[in-house]
């Protein structure tokens, strides 16, 4: 099973909205998730703009993708590199820790994500 941050097994981030490389829930990973969806964010308006002005408009439905839109309140299994983007755009959104993905542990220091614990 799936590690977290802390150590422990990894719990889901969402399955309403569905959310997760493997749309299970969690953020989950394989070497074909080429873009990490490993953290568990929680969305706001400001994110969601920051993300779209970048290119990648997580509020639109995408109907034939069966995605139904983010808003704010939602928890989203986001890519590793958008967080870091957000993060020095001073735009990241809080994360779930506990939902979040032990291979994140990589890249960012773990003292420095439980700032941002929802």
């Amino acid at each position: 099973m799936a590690k977290n941050i802390l150590g422990g097994d990894l719990i889901a981030c969402s399955t309403d909205p569905m959310t997760g490389f493997f749309r299970n829930g969690k953020c989950d990973t394989r070497a074909e998730d080429q873009g990490m969806h490993t953290i568990c964010v929680l969305m706001t308006a400001e994110f969601l703009e920051f993300s779209a002005a970048c290119g990648n408009d997580l509020s639109t439905p995408n109907p034939e993708y069966g995605f139904q839109g983010l808003k704010p309140g939602d928890y989203w299994c986001l890519c590793l590199s958008r967080w870091i983007q957000a993060h020095d755009a001073g735009m990241a959104p809080k994360v779930r820790l506990e939902a979040t993905h032990a291979s994140v542990l990589e890249f960012i220091e773990l003292a420095h994500l439980q700032e941002y614990a929802v």
